[in-house]
């Protein structure tokens, strides 16, 4: 089954995840992703990249069936999502990503290492990790959203919708989903028709800014993944998700 297609035209490369249901990846998928975005990123042609999906939602983060059916595939995993989100923050080329629906755990990761996201007004924000037995995401969370508002979200699991979102500055802009790709093109078209040499400088400059290593960060975070998938609770959430029941801790 196909994860994702990639086409490229006058200059703007579209990544267009597909995978039904709710476009969650397992380890091959994240790898897959990882591998096409790097190669947009040394692509002659491609001056900006367009992130968005079809189905449902944008993304659902990780395949929890694979994960639940074989714990020690986590490594895989957060190998897979740590080269997919540092392809797109330490891609020379500018990333755009064009959320639907729910976006959520990698789909989270995507947005946070994006240049620029535009949402259409159906999309919500979450980070599922505590409920399903796992860490992560909160790096890129943060790149999004205030301190408190993302340790509220990582808490509880509750999430946003793209009103809030924009309003706490997340997102560029929020449309219709019938606008949302065609928004996304129109700044993407903007920025293709500038020079790509100084627009590779700017976004050099701009990551060389920010407050601390997004990468460094979100590997602290992975370790912690593994921390937690040595407990019980860990495999007993991913269970209750996959048998639809509720969880049942015992710390």
């Amino acid at each position: 089954m196909s994860t994702f297609s990639v086409t490229i035209d006058n200059g703007i490369a579209e990544l267009v995840f597909d995978r039904p249901p709710v476009n969650a990846f397992d380890c091959q998928g994240w790898a897959a992703i990882a591998s096409a975005i790097e190669a947009l990123g040394r692509d002659a042609q491609v001056r900006v990249i367009v992130i968005r999906a079809e189905g449902r939602g944008f993304c659902a983060g990780v395949d929890i069936k694979e994960l639940a059916a074989d714990g020690n595939l986590i490594v895989a995993v957060n190998k897979g999502n740590y080269d997919s989100f540092k392809a797109i923050h330490r891609n020379p080329k500018p990333v755009i990503v064009a959320v639907h629906g729910f976006v959520l755990g990698g789909g989270i990761g995507i947005c946070g290492a994006a240049d620029i996201v535009v949402a259409a007004d159906c999309a919500r924000f979450g980070v599922p990790e505590v409920d399903r037995g796992a860490m992560g995401g909160g790096a890129h969370l943060q790149r999004l959203f205030p301190v408190q508002k993302v340790r509220h979200m990582y808490f509880t699991g509750e999430m946003i919708d793209a009103a809030q979102a924009y309003r706490l500055g997340a997102v560029e802009r929020v449309v219709k989903r019938e606008a949302l790709r065609e928004t996304a093109l129109q700044i993407a078209r903007s920025i293709a028709a500038k020079s790509p040499a100084m627009i590779a400088l700017a976004k050099e400059a701009l990551n060389g800014i920010e407050d601390g290593n997004l990468e460094d960060k979100y590997r602290w975070e992975q370790g912690f993944t593994l921390e937690a998938y040595r407990t019980q609770d860990s495999q007993e959430a991913r269970d209750s998700f996959v048998e639809k029941r509720d969880a049942h801790f015992n710390g």
